[in-house]
């Protein structure tokens, strides 16, 4: 099992990664921003998953640990194989994606080349739980969302999906002054309830964030 590669860049076009380790140069299937992201002749590190085909053993790579294993989270998804898992990592970040699966929103994997709408629901339902938003954004104003884990979870969330800080902080305050004693039930503020209140807050063009930066 090859886990990681480090050597010399001799190839980064399109999502293919030539790297020479110790005289032996290995392809390396990476996504078209990472290939962007390396140089010639640079020395390289990626984080690496050997797949076994009856016809084929190829290599996928990636710059962190955090994708590698959400790519490898995507390849236990059925009807879901590797060049479809690079794709989605290729049109979404992680925390795009924990995010998303968090909302129940299969959308976003709908719009990946290769991923029909039954193996993108598929995709929301297998990685449940299993994925967490992780980034953490600059705090809100004073006057936005209650300062509590819950509520920033969902803010972070948003803002995965899409929308700016601004309009992330007060859906989520708008969704607790919605609740009010509600607030305490732990079903009620849990982060899937409160960040499906909030898309619904936001109304129909939730399903196009990129619209309310307009």
């Amino acid at each position: 099992m090859i886990s990681s590669l480090r050597g010399t860049v001799l190839r980064a076009s399109g999502s293919a990664l030539v790297l020479e380790v110790s005289g032996v140069g290995y392809l390396v299937n990476v996504t078209p921003e990472h290939a962007l992201s390396l140089r010639v002749g640079d020395e390289a590190f990626v984080h690496t998953s050997l797949v076994v085909r009856e016809d084929a053993l190829s290599l996928f790579g990636f710059e962190d640990a955090e994708r590698l294993e959400v790519f490898e989270l995507l390849l236990g998804v059925n009807g879901v194989g590797p060049k479809s898992a690079l794709g989605v990592l290729a049109a979404l970040t992680p925390d795009q994606i924990a995010a998303a699966v968090q909302a129940d929103d299969d959308s976003a994997f709908r719009k990946v080349s290769g991923i029909g709408p039954k193996t993108a629901k598929l995709i929301v339902v297998s990685l449940a739980g299993k994925l967490h938003v992780t980034t953490r954004v600059a705090a809100a104003p004073a006057t936005a969302a209650p300062s509590t884990s819950v509520a920033d979870d969902v803010r972070i969330a948003l803002v995965g999906l899409g929308w700016p800080e601004k309009t992330a902080a007060q859906a989520v305050a708008d969704v607790f002054e919605e609740l009010g004693d509600a607030a305490s039930d732990a079903a009620a503020s849990s982060v899937p309830a409160l960040l499906r209140r909030a898309l619904a807050l936001l109304g129909p063009a939730a399903q196009h964030p990129a619209g309310a930066r307009r």
